[in-house]
This record gives C-alpha cells, structure tokens and sequence, in this order.
C-alpha cells in the first residue's frame, strides 16, 4: 500500500514555488504528469514527465528506469546527491505503482482495461503567494485531489473514490512526508530552476506570419489561414478582423517546434465576396505594441511595394543618363 501512495510523494517532489518577481516574466509553475495503462493483470505502461509549464524538462525512461534530464539547467539549485534521490524515488515509484494498484484493484472496484492520469504541481502567483496541487483521474474523469493536506474524492468519482481517500487518510506518516515536499520541497527547486534556466525560460522570440487559403470550404467560399510561427513565449492573441471587429467561428490550432517555440494557425471559412477587407492581427510579448497586421489579398508589402517603386526610378534614371550620354556623342561626332 505504501507504494499506492508514493504519487504523492513523487509528484510533489520537484515542484515549484518562490518569490522571484522576474519568475512571472516566464512559466511560473511546474507540474509532473503520469500516465499509467493497466490492459490485463500482466502488463501494464507507465509514461512519466516534468513539465515547467509548456516545456517539457524531465522524463521518465521506462526501458532503462531512470530519469532523463532534458535541459542543462533542469536540475535548478540541487546538488547532484539530491537529484540521485528524487531519480531514485522516481524509480521506486514507477516500478512499484503498477504492481501494487494492480494488488487493490478489486478492492477499489476498477476493472481491467483501465488508465490513471496523476498530474502535482505547485504555482507562483504574482502577489508571491504559492499554490500546490495534485490531482488524479480515472479512466479520463476526475477522480480525487489532494488539498489543504486532505484527500478530496470527486463527488462525481464514486465508491471507489471514497475507499481510495479512506485508505490514503490511514498513512499519517505518508501525508507528513507530503506536506515536506509539497511546501518545502517545493519552493526551493522552483526558485533555483527560474534561476539557472532564467536566460532561457525569458527569452523573447518574434514572431513571423503569413497568410495563404486552403481547399475552398464549398462553392463561393474561402478558407483563410493566417500562419504564426516560431514564437516564444508560448502565450499569444492571434484572430481574423474586419476593423476592429473581431470575426467569430475561428478555428485555432498550436503546435510546438523541437526548439521550445511555437506554431499557430487560424483558420477562418467566410463567403468569397466578403474577404475583402479582412485582416489578421498578431499580438505577443516580443513585438511591445507593434502588432503585426496582415491584410487578405496585400500579398506583397507597403515596404516591397516601395522598394519596387525605387528600383523602377532607379532603372529609368539610368536609361535616362545613358540615352544622354549617346545623343550627345553624336552631336559631337
């Protein structure tokens, strides 16, 4: 059973919090989430991984059972003997959970095929305040919460909830061991993570963006796509405008980029006549105020179109001089 509740432990156990102002320029929390498949009473998947926010910076190698440090500064401010703890607990917990819950299974009424989602973590407010959390579900479904050093069964979970808090609420000793680590534990690494990865968890990336149509949504309309890409911070207001109006039934959809940034598309399905006008505008934290501004059917730049004008003089006063030069060697002839 002991091993039943070392999610509480684990997931608690590289966590944020702190008080550094320059930490709510960048992610301001850290979460860790596992995923556990049981298919039958023999073979069970078990997928773990530490997230600061939106990137991913730990990960769980079930083949090898250990834990894969995927940033140089992931460690934060613990020594190299604290962080062989945590991968150590890590390895315990992972091996052990699964042997474990499958030995509770009738007990807790969860019939096979079945999936656990845990995710702990804790969170930097900006008034400096710190809030933890952790949270699993069942089967997709909320199922319980650990808060305020109480486990909470979800009033929609069932029994199986209720027996599952029961047991955990008979482990003092275990939830002692929480509290450490969620509001001890904590804090600190957060606060040495924001340190040694500050250049890269605030660094500002701008934005490209462009504007192309898809497959015609039907006859007499168009899709239009408004491309964002490559940006960091991942926050961003990306949306389709007619004047300052903004038009409704966008489609979004975000993906990452191996490099830690971002891609955004906005799709928009509107009647052709009435695409004229339309134009995208871009807002992030790396442009300050200068939004970027695209207008459907500007394909090319007021700064190309000014480049081109200038090139077209240049050209005609070159003519112009040569045409010059030889009308006056004839006269001279």
């Amino acid at each position: 059973m002991l091993l039943l509740l070392l999610p509480l432990l684990v997931l608690a156990d590289l966590l944020p919090g702190g008080d550094n102002k320059d930490a709510l320029q960048g992610p301001t929390s850290y979460h860790v989430i596992q995923i556990s498949s049981f298919i039958n009473s023999s073979w069970t998947q078990t997928e773990g991984s530490g997230w600061m926010e939106d990137l991913e910076i730990h990960r769980w190698d079930s083949d090898n059972q250990t834990v894969i440090f995927l940033t140089p500064w992931c460690n934060g401010t613990f020594s190299k003997d604290e962080m062989e703890e945590m991968a150590g607990l890590f390895k315990i917990y992972f091996t052990g959970f699964p042997r474990e819950l499958r030995d509770h299974l009738l007990e807790f009424q969860m019939p096979y095929p079945l999936e656990i989602q845990m995710i702990g973590g804790c969170k930097l407010h900006s008034g400096g305040a710190i809030e933890s959390f952790l949270r699993a579900a069942f089967q997709g479904k909320n199922f319980l919460t650990f808060k305020n050093y109480s486990c909470l069964p979800d009033p929609k979970a069932g029994y199986s909830a209720e027996i599952v808090c029961a047991l955990l609420s008979q482990y003092q000793r275990i939830s002692e061991v929480v509290e450490i680590l969620l509001y001890e534990k904590c804090p600190r690494f957060l606060r040495g993570v924001l340190k040694t990865g500050k250049a890269y968890l605030q660094r500002q990336v701008k934005p490209k963006a462009w504007l192309s149509s898809g497959p015609s949504p039907g006859p007499g309309r168009l899709l239009l796509i408004c491309h964002v890409s490559g940006f960091y911070p991942k926050a961003v207001w990306v949306m389709w405008m007619r004047g300052e109006e903004e038009k409704v039934d966008q489609q979004h959809e975000i993906l990452p980029f191996a490099d830690g940034t971002w891609y955004l598309r906005v799709t928009l399905d509107v009647p052709a006549e009435e695409a004229t006008g339309l134009s995208c505008r871009v807002k992030h934290s790396s442009l300050g105020n200068r939004d970027i501004v695209l207008f459907w059917g500007r394909s090319v730049s007021i700064g190309l179109i000014f480049l081109a004008i200038l090139l077209c003089l240049a050209i005609l006063l070159i003519l112009a001089l040569w045409y010059w030069r030889r009308w006056s060697y004839q006269d001279i002839i």
